[in-house]
This record gives C-alpha cells, structure tokens and sequence, in this order.
C-alpha cells in the first residue's frame, strides 16, 4: 500500500491517491469529514479555520461506498482559494498584479529560505505554499479510511494531548484506560487532554502566549490496541516497524522527537526497571506485565498496545516575528507574517494519529493477503489463533 498529495496551501484543492486498500470495504465519508473537521478545532487555533470547512470528495476507487480494490482518489477543495484565485492561478503567466503576495523575508525555522535555496525559488511563496501544514488535511483524509480498515480488523487508536507547552498533562501511559475510555475523556475538551482540571490553566496559557505574539508547541501521545504480534521483522533495519513509524510521525510538520512507550526516560533507568517481563495464559498466550518499551522489541509488535509520543516545536510563524533576511538585498529585517496559530497541538494530534494509521495499514496489507477484505480478516483472525497456540 502506498499513497502521495498533491496541492498547494492557497491552491484550488489537496489531492491523494491511495493504492493499496482492499477490494469491499465499506467506506463512512462521514467519518472522513468528522476527523477533518476534528482537525481543524482545538484551542489556539487561527482565523484560516474559520473560512475552511473541510469536505472530502471521492472521486475513484469507490462504487457505492464499498472499494474496488483499484486506487482511491481524493479531493478537498480549498474554499479560500477564492480569494488568491489570481495569486495561484496554476496556468496563467505571471504578471505584476498577480505577484504583489511575493515573499522575500523567509521565517525563520521555516522550510522558506532552505527550500527557496534548493529549488532556486525567488519568491518563496513557492515554497511555504507546499511546506504548509495545510497538506495535512489529506492526509487525514488518507489515514481515516486507514483507521475505517484498521477497525474493520478490530485494531483502535487514538491520538490525544498530553503536553502543551510547560504544562504537562498526563506524563504516564494510563495503562488502566483502553482506547475507547481515553477518547471519551479527550473529546470531553477543546484540548484533547485526559485531564479535565488542567483545561483552564492551558486555556490561559495561550491566551497569554497569544497576546504576546508567540506561539507553542508540546507532546502528542498515540496509543494503538488489539495490533497482533509478528508486523515488522528483525531481519533488517529497514524493515522494523517502530523506524518506519517513526519516520512517518517525523513527516508531520513541526515534529521534533519521536518516542516509544516510556521514551527517553529508559535511558535513565536501569535495566529491570525497563524491560516488560513476559507472561504466558492459555485462554490468551503470552502477554508483558507492563508496557514501558511501547509495544515493540525487535522493531516487531509484541501484542501489547502500541505507545508513540510526539514533541512538536512552536509553529514558526510569529505574529511578533524575528529578525531575518532579505533574499534579494540582503537587509536584516523582520520575517514574513503569514496566518498562523498560537498552537496547532490539538490538530497535529490527530495528523499524528492519522499518519500512524497509515503506516500500520502498510503493514497488514504487506504482511497479508489483502486484495479483499474479507480475506483479509480471515487471514488476520487464523494468525491470531496462531499466536495464541504457539
């Protein structure tokens, strides 16, 4: 299975192309458009939120709402195109008038001044119009009908906060909740956190943050159950399922680390405190005591539920911007001020979740036979019983 998007963050539409999704799965474009909708909300979000109302259109690979097992093709329009229709015309030549939006004062910690360096862009316009985090409406998009095939196999997930800025929410893996109890208690909020009584105190931060003209960051935590043992392999470094999820969390803009179960905190504990002692029952086979190393040895799911955490940087853009650099005549200055929002943690919780998904739907459509999605199940639920009588 793989997939590519295409569009630009003021252009007419985000595209994707997914290949790989088997043949009669049902398909709720509701859920599509609830995730999206879901990742447009959250605290300390921007005025952009207010002009889209992300939709998503299915324009192949569906008949009926049931797949056909050839590629699924998506569109979500940008209805704010409207008003840089001349701006990003994708045909017409460019000209004075459709040029006055050029930028020249790259932000920094931006891809503006690398990318226009790379590709010898002048008006690195060209380059924050695709390095926008816009894109990851459709990949959200993308990820649902992942998440809808996941589920189908009955694997669940959930992306949630757990930090926003210094204020940390949840620093355990609240073992005691599964994933049906965490998403009642995070959807409970504008913040996506488990924590209700820190709702407030959060809120306030980024009132103030916002006033001051920054912007900020913190940790995203995904939790997956039900992931049967065996996806992924040892055999070579670049088949280890925990490196290719890393890499597609790190894909998301402005993420900084990525981490597994208790992360970076093994690093300080000794041994016996790290590893997850093994246990075996009949009725289930063998199981971990407890789950500090995530769901994963050997880079291969070990049926305990899988744990990745994010740490995402501030955004870059500054409503109190920095100093930088003229690209043409080389004058410090201060950065471009494009919209932005005080905090994109509670969206980039659910691209988080999203992306994640598609790396494990990668994975069970390699490790299985996965033209129809009934066979699919049938093969998932025969290696199921084949774990539990090893």
């Amino acid at each position: 299975m793989h997939y590519i998007t295409a569009g630009e963050s003021h252009g007419p539409q985000l595209t994707g192309i997914i290949e790989g999704i088997p043949a009669g799965l049902t398909i709720d474009v509701e859920k599509i458009n609830q995730a999206l909708a879901n990742r447009q909300g959250g605290y300390g979000r921007g005025n952009r939120q207010k002009i889209e109302h992300d939709q998503v259109e299915i324009v192949g690979g569906l008949r009926h709402g049931v797949t056909l097992g050839s590629p699924l093709a998506l569109v979500i329009k940008n209805r704010d195109h409207a008003h840089w229709s001349e701006i990003m015309n994708p045909t017409s030549p460019a000209t004075l008038a459709n040029t006055v939006r050029r930028v020249e004062h790259p932000r920094p910690g931006h891809a503006d001044l690398v990318g226009g360096m790379k590709y010898r862009h002048r008006d690195l316009r060209n380059v924050l119009e695709r390095s926008s985090a816009r894109e990851t409406a459709i990949r959200v998009a993308i990820g649902n009908i992942c998440e809808q095939l996941l589920a189908t196999l009955r694997i669940q997930m959930i992306g949630y906060v757990q930090q926003v800025g210094s204020v940390k929410v949840d620093d355990g893996i609240s073992p005691a909740l599964n994933v049906t109890q965490i998403k009642e208690q995070v959807e409970a909020n504008d913040l996506r956190i488990l924590d209700q009584d820190k709702v407030v105190l959060i809120h306030d931060l980024i009132d103030r943050t916002k006033r001051a003209g920054d912007t900020l960051g913190g940790v995203i935590r995904v939790m997956v159950e039900n992931v049967p043992a065996g996806l992924g392999s040892y055999v070579s470094w670049n088949t280890k399922l925990d490196a290719k999820l890393a890499g597609a969390v790190m894909g998301v803009n402005a993420i900084k680390g990525v981490s597994f179960g208790d992360g970076f905190k093994d690093a300080t504990n000794l041994g016996s405190h790290v590893m997850d002692e093994i246990n075996y029952d009949a009725a289930h086979g063998f199981s971990r005591l407890t789950n500090h190393l995530g769901g994963f040895e050997g880079g291969m799911t070990n049926g305990m539920p899988i744990i990745i955490n994010a740490a995402m940087k501030p955004i870059p853009t500054l409503y109190k911007p920095l100093q930088t650099v003229d690209v043409n005549t080389k004058e410090p200055l201060k950065a471009n001020v494009e919209r932005s929002d005080t905090t994109a943690i509670v969206p980039a919780s659910i691209v988080v979740e999203n992306v994640v998904a598609i790396e494990l739907a990668k994975a069970v459509t390699d490790a299985f036979e996965s033209s129809n999605i009934e066979r699919l199940k049938d093969e998932i639920n025969r290696y199921r019983q084949e774990l539990v009588e090893y």
